[in-house]
């Protein structure tokens, strides 16, 4: 059994743990304000390369700080008690985002 074969803690294969990741990224910030910030600085600057290269080390920078912050919240707190405060945190910001709506 291969590195990428091999099941994570949760049971899942590193191939299911890129693709899901790469999926759920990919969507969450197709269209979303980075995307159309990076549109506009790239159309306004008339340098599509130079902001593509800021913008990427900007979102690998990101995705770094995320995952560093993310392995050292799981060596502190159970994956259980993350799932509940990461679920209640959305709820929370839903609720504001629904009442901001409303008013």
């Amino acid at each position: 059994m291969t590195e990428s074969q091999q099941p994570s803690a949760f049971g899942q294969s590193s191939r299911t743990v890129f693709a899901t990741t790469f999926v759920t990224i990919f969507f969450a910030e197709f269209g979303d304000k980075t995307q159309l910030s990076t549109l506009l600085m790239s159309a306004e600057s008339q340098s599509p390369w130079i902001v593509f290269g800021g913008a990427a080390i900007a979102m690998v920078t990101t995705s770094l700080l995320g995952v560093l912050l993310g392995c050292w919240i799981a060596t502190r707190i159970a994956p259980r008690t993350v799932e509940k405060l990461a679920s209640v945190s959305l709820l929370l910001i839903s609720m504001m985002l629904l009442w901001d709506v409303v008013q």
